[in-house]
């Protein structure tokens, strides 16, 4: 019997102390997936230069690290000097030895012909991504002035109801794409959406106008700080975003 009981007691024993090592094991520390620490860049925006051809890289008026914490430096320093200067290459490429290589981007894209894919896909890349870089900037955010102001409060009720109608669009794109507001020629503000690099000025278009300004929900803008957490990008988007630049784009409709 003292036998049966000494037995039972040593396997009792072992078995706590499997449980105790099991529940040790589950608790080790993993990097969360929707981690947000900002990841410096070391380069220089100025340094990125396109091969020869007829478009160029616009350049930024900010330095890679310079709108952290809400972008981090790694992520701008990727999207503008891989992703960005790619598309305008691969543009380069696509209308070298063509009529298109004498035209602006603004006439290759109202008059693109949609089965060229190469075209379609880095025409758009490029002109996409020199709106997005233009319109946002360090110590910025806030609300319009002006008369961007005055046409969203005319045209959404107000800027909250603007801003949330916008937001719920990027969040609600399906895989990659972008969000725009639009002018439209009537004189009345959209917000509009487009898939992988299409835009406004394209004949495919569903709202056709000049955009103001866009938000990139592609995952190669937002996935080395935010992870799959699109919806914390959007939301620090909007203190990014310099209103004096939408300003200025809407000034130049003629």
């Amino acid at each position: 019997m003292k036998r049966n009981i000494l037995l039972l007691t040593t396997i009792t024993s072992l078995l706590l102390f499997s449980c105790k090592n099991k529940e040790e094991m589950t608790e080790v520390q993993v990097p969360s997936a929707t981690a947000t620490d900002s990841i410096p860049a070391k380069g220089d925006p100025k340094s990125v230069v396109a091969n020869q051809g007829a478009f160029q890289m616009k350049g930024l008026n900010y330095g890679y690290n310079d709108l952290d914490p809400y972008m981090d430096g790694q992520t701008v320093e990727t999207h503008y000097g891989k992703h960005h200067l790619g598309y305008c290459n691969k543009l380069n490429d696509a209308v070298k030895g063509t009529p298109l290589e004498t035209m602006s981007i603004e006439e290759i894209l109202k008059g693109m012909d949609l089965k060229n894919s190469a075209l379609r896909n880095n025409a758009g890349g490029y002109y996409n991504h020199n709106i997005f870089w233009e319109i946002i900037g360090p110590k910025a955010g806030g609300r319009p002035t002006g008369k961007v102001a005055e046409l969203i409060n005319k045209d959404f009720g107000s800027f909250d109801q603007f801003k949330t109608q916008f937001t719920d669009a990027a969040k609600g794109v399906f895989g990659s794409g972008w969000v725009w507001l639009v002018y439209q020629n009537d004189g009345t503000l959209k917000i509009t959406t487009s898939i992988n690099q299409d835009n406004p000025l394209m004949p495919n278009a569903e709202v056709k106008g000049y955009p103001l300004m866009n938000i990139d929900v592609w995952e190669h803008a937002y996935y080395l700080k935010y992870k799959n957490e699109r919806p914390k990008y959007i939301e620090n988007f909007w203190q990014l975003v310099d209103w004096s630049k939408v300003e200025y784009r809407l000034s130049l409709i003629k």
